[in-house]
């Protein structure tokens, strides 16, 4: 609510006489023209933009200090006499520097100044406390509660612009920080979504580098790693732990590109030497995304950065995946691969991704095979509960089984169909 808006409690501009400066009755609180020419001088453009709020109980004394800044240039005004709309005021139109008087009925100068400093959007409004008062003890707690400066009563009118200008100035300049701060924030934000993007696209075309050995060309990374993070959500893990295992998990097959394609895309059972080959691919994926070492650092790069630390391994999500890729073939009784590692000895992440990869590959099409019918995938996993899969990663499996089966079908793959190259 700027002046020319103002209801009956307010000051209305159009209604001030001008100042007459040969008028001495008129400048009983000025000490003369040339004094006010001077203080008028210094308050260049920006500051005369300002909005300025003018608290007062009498209203003829807030109509002298408009006037006194009227004739300094400024020309935007909120102005009340009633106290208990002042933070309505302030939260709806945010001027830029508040003029409060302190000795005021039902709601005084000191109760206000407490209420602004507590509220989080309107604290940093300076607030010049106008005052009769001269006792210590007043302006100490005025100061303690967040007061920016003070002017005596009769105001002093080229001190009052020149009090107003260098409150203005700060103002000015904090505002300054704060929309320059903001302005980092979002530019660190936007920088941050694009390396996020960009990590998150690499890390699916590694994994789809994987998958593609192997003729599986679809959606099968992805669906493991939603697999994945719906399992850990049901097991209580932190959302965003749970996001990094989701994508980790997708690189849990990396590892194939190792693998001979003869042993790869065998469609036939596979020998014992091949099977064995097959195996390797847990060790393979644990070499292509386990931490860089420092040797190699220094190869590529002629030095070994301060953050690097005997490698990448300050990357939590390349620790998860790497972590993912040796052992989401290990087996909860110990039967599995490559170290035989059992219960809890397996690291959660490798359980979680064992039941994840081992549903996605019962109820898909593989070279080796065709997909199994739901409850078929769903017998076999309860058939290896407590030998091969962890049973509590099991159970949060089944209690999310109608979310993982949308997931399924929301990301089913395309039916193959042969193409030729002419």
């Amino acid at each position: 609510m700027l002046a020319t808006d103002l209801p009956t409690s307010m000051i209305p501009p159009a209604t001030l006489p001008p100042i007459d400066l040969a008028r001495p009755f008129q400048l009983a609180l000025a000490p003369g023209r040339a004094a006010l020419a001077a203080a008028s001088a210094v308050a260049t453009a920006p500051h005369l933009n300002a909005t300025i709020m003018l608290v007062d109980d009498e209203p003829i004394n807030n109509e002298t200090v408009q006037l006194h800044l009227e004739n300094a240039g400024y020309r935007r005004f909120l102005a009340t006499t009633n106290p208990l709309e002042v933070m309505d005021l302030v939260r709806d139109h945010h001027p830029d520097t508040v003029l409060l008087d302190l000795r005021m009925p039902a709601l005084d100068g000191f109760e206000i100044l407490a209420q602004l400093k507590e509220a989080p959007h309107i604290r940093h409004v300076p607030v010049i406390v106008l005052t009769a008062s001269s006792d210590a003890a007043s302006h100490l707690r005025a100061l303690e509660l967040g007061a920016h400066d003070f002017l005596a009563k009769p105001v002093d009118p080229s001190e009052l612009v020149l009090r107003l200008r260098n409150t203005l100035v700060a103002k000015a300049y904090q505002d300054h920080l704060i929309n320059y701060s903001q302005l980092l924030e979002e530019q660190v934000r936007l920088r941050t979504a694009e390396l996020e993007l960009a990590r998150t696209e690499a890390i699916l075309c590694l994994a789809r580098a994987g998958e593609y050995r192997d003729d599986v060309t679809g959606n099968h990374v992805i669906r493991v790693g939603r697999y994945v993070h719906v399992i850990a959500r049901e097991l209580g893990i932190d959302p965003n732990r749970a996001a990094l295992l989701e994508q980790a998990a997708q690189l849990h097959d990396i590892g194939k590109i190792g693998v001979s394609d003869l042993t790869l895309l065998k469609p036939g059972k596979l020998t014992m030497e091949e099977y064995a080959q097959m195996q390797r691919h847990c060790e393979f994926g644990l070499k292509i995304i386990q931490p860089m070492a420092d040797t190699d650092w220094q190869t590529l790069h002629g030095s070994v950065p301060a953050v690097h630390g005997g490698g990448l391994a300050s990357s939590p999500i390349m620790r998860l995946a790497a972590s993912i890729a040796y052992t989401h073939h290990e087996k909860w009784d110990g039967s599995g691969y490559p170290e035989g590692l059992s219960g809890a000895r397996i690291p959660l992440e490798g359980r979680i991704t064992a039941v994840a990869d081992v549903y996605d590959a019962l109820s898909t099409v593989r070279p080796y095979k065709q997909a199994l019918p739901q409850d078929e995938c769903f017998a076999i996993l309860r058939e290896g509960r407590g030998t091969h899969f962890d049973p509590q990663v099991l159970d949060a499996f089944f209690a999310c089984q109608d979310e993982i089966v949308r997931i399924q079908h929301q990301l089913a793959d395309a039916p193959r169909t042969k193409t030729s190259i002419s």
